[in-house]
């Protein structure tokens, strides 16, 4: 890849990836000294020292060195490990199960995630404009849920037409900023550079091991933003993503902590809001709007993630078929799925009118990301164990395990001020994933029983069955039985199409599927085929393209005398497999699924929906 291409894809990355944790140094420094903590130098360049050495060990060593060589086919993210780790034990086992479980609880807390981002980023900016006039101070809730309604508003049209020409050199001019106005008190007080000795820190923590503790939580708000690097390598390429860590971020961030304890330590009365304190009062008004942009593009950020994160783990039948609609022609990758954006909307809202502060809803925020970036080090572990890696890398990332399980329990002793929210949220998400894999593998196992192995079509069809002329393509989940719908037909009409296709669709625990190994053809019998069409977990699932390609013998496609055959499931409760309120959640998860024509581009027109019931 040429330097340009790099360079090109750094710059956008600034303003996707890096939006998360670009915007920590808002609240996370100030939150160390909130629990009592002496504002006396030997604790400021601690704190300092906890901040640099945290930074360095989590982001750049773990997720940037070590994290981002693991991948699904180019893709990161916990979805893409889970499917990664899922690849090499056996389906159904107990193992896999356990696995299973780690996955769907760190998908959980990534939605946690995604409702906290962007309520105390925006709110964080917001909260400068006290500083220029105390007039301010109660119209910041106000201009929060404007500023958030507005961006939640947008989703719908994208971010394709903006985003690219603004959210890299907007995030160029942050860091930036954030890198200046750290250097300024830096050369005012130089002796903040003894930071870089790791021995402060570790001293802090032996000596005050339970103000070591609630450090902890707020060190690792400086560290919120992290998974995303390795989410995200997808669509940058891991590569680019380091070039825009190593050349501008991480010095930028590091520069504005050093900064913020410098004001620190000869202006003590400045932690009430250190960051934009380090502005003269004349560029306020300046940085509270760059402040602004920079955490609506954070936002953006994760509310885009959550959109892909939600059709992943559908296309991984983690979740029913979700309806989105495409934002860009160009972009396969931007959609907008409505029922997300507005819950995450009424959700965001919620958190700013109850938390009504930054400082309030950082006690809830650490957890969610904590968790998610423990259960990812547990994953990688176990990947490691399945591959014999070498003991250096078990070792790495057993010390990287060490260090959040510190910073998940120094987070757990906020539950009572805030961190019960993510756990709340991600025992419900993980709930109704868990709901979901449970109703969906007894539904599989009925209406297999229900139905008739596709081996003894033959005898069926002798026994008097009609052939019209067409084509029918009949959508089943299991190649080997004869599909629903094709059973009506023939126990209803006694008819069968002169050309026959029992089609599978089956989503790899791959990203993407090369196009040669996309469609598996096997003839059952003259003219009825199995087709089985393979798709990556990030593929749209678009069928006609690919049928239309078939070569068949005398066969050749022909959209108008096709007839495409899906079957509808009606579920019954009978206390089987699932329990009164088991049985709820399903059937309105199962219920909100969206139309299978529009998820798999099948004409409306050319498309017969045929009923079965099942009982659960």
């Amino acid at each position: 890849m040429s330097n340009k291409k790099i360079s090109s894809l750094a710059l956008a990355a600034l303003g996707v990836v890096y939006g998360d944790i670009g915007t920590s140094p808002l609240y996370s420094f100030k939150e160390a000294f909130l629990h009592g903590l002496a504002l006396n130098e030997l604790n400021i360049l601690s704190v300092l020292s906890a901040f640099i050495w945290s930074v360095l060990l989590i982001v750049t060593v773990k997720y940037i060195s070590v994290v981002m060589q693991y991948n699904n086919n180019g893709e990161g993210g916990v979805l893409s490990l889970l499917a990664l780790v899922l690849k090499k034990i056996k389906p159904g086992s107990k193992q896999a199960r356990v696995v299973l479980l780690l996955g769907l609880f760190a998908a959980g807390l990534f939605y946690a995630d995604a409702f906290i981002t962007p309520a105390i980023s925006v709110l964080s900016a917001i909260e400068g404009t006290e500083l220029i006039t105390i007039q301010f101070k109660s119209w910041i809730i106000p201009i929060t849920i404007s500023v958030l309604i507005m961006l939640f508003l947008f989703q719908r049209y994208g971010t394709q037409k903006i985003g690219g020409l603004l959210f890299g050199p907007i995030m160029i001019i942050w860091f930036l900023t954030l890198g200046i106005l750290g250097l300024k008190e830096i050369f005012i007080n130089p002796a903040v550079l003894y930071a870089f000795n790791p021995f402060y820190a570790v001293q802090f923590f032996f000596n005050q091991p339970k103000e070591g503790i609630f450090l902890l939580s707020a060190v690792f708000l400086a560290l919120t933003g992290g998974e995303a690097l390795y989410a995200d390598m997808g669509h940058f390429g891991a590569r680019a993503i380091r070039v825009a860590w190593y050349g501008l971020v991480w010095p930028s961030l590091t520069l504005n902590y050093l900064g913020q304890g410098a004001l620190l330590m000869h202006e003590p009365t400045a932690i009430n809001n250190p960051f934009f304190l380090l502005m003269p009062s004349s560029g306020l008004i300046f940085l509270v709007i760059l402040a602004t942009f920079a955490t609506v593009i954070a936002s953006q950020a994760t509310i885009s993630g959550t959109f892909s994160l939600t059709l992943e783990a559908s296309r991984l039948s983690l979740l029913p078929r979700i309806n989105f609609l495409h934002t860009s022609d160009q972009e396969k990758g931007q959609v907008y799925i409505p029922f997300i954006n507005w819950l995450m909307l009424l959700g965001v809202l919620f958190l700013v009118v109850a938390f009504k502060s930054s400082g309030a809803l950082a006690s809830a925020y650490g957890l969610a990301v904590s968790g998610t970036m423990l259960i990812t080090t547990i994953l990688l572990i176990y990947m490691q164990l399945l591959y014999r890696a070498s003991y250096f890398k078990l070792c790495l990332l057993g010390l990287f395990l060490i260090i959040e399980i510190g910073f998940v329990l120094s987070n757990l002793t906020k539950i009572a001020t805030g961190a019960w929210l993510p756990i709340l949220i991600g025992c419900v998400v993980f709930s109704i994933l868990f709901i979901w894999q449970k109703g969906m593998h007894y539904l599989k196992e009925e209406r297999r029983n229900q139905s008739l192995n596709l081996d003894i079509l033959p005898n069926i069809l002798n026994q008097g069955i009609h052939k019209v002329s067409g084509t029918a393509i009949y959508l089943t989940s299991d190649k080997d039985l004869i599909p629903n719908a094709l059973l009506h037909n023939l126990k209803h009409y006694q008819v069968i199409h002169e050309y026959n296709i029992s089609l599978t669709v089956e989503t790899l625990n791959s990203p993407y599927v090369a196009q040669e190994d996309k469609v598996k053809v096997n003839e059952v019998f003259d003219n009825f085929y199995q087709v089985t069409v393979y798709f990556g977990f990030r593929e749209y699932p678009y069928l006609v393209p690919l049928i239309e390609g078939l070569k068949l013998h005398d066969w050749k496609f022909d959209l108008m005398s096709t007839t495409f055959f899906v079957s509808d499931t009606i579920i019954i409760n009978n206390g089987n497999f699932l329990n009164h309120v088991e049985f709820n959640v399903f059937n309105i998860l199962f219920r909100q699924a969206g139309e299978i024509h529009q998820y798999f581009g099948l004409p409306p027109n050319r498309t017969v929906q045929l009923g079965t019931q099942v009982a659960l």
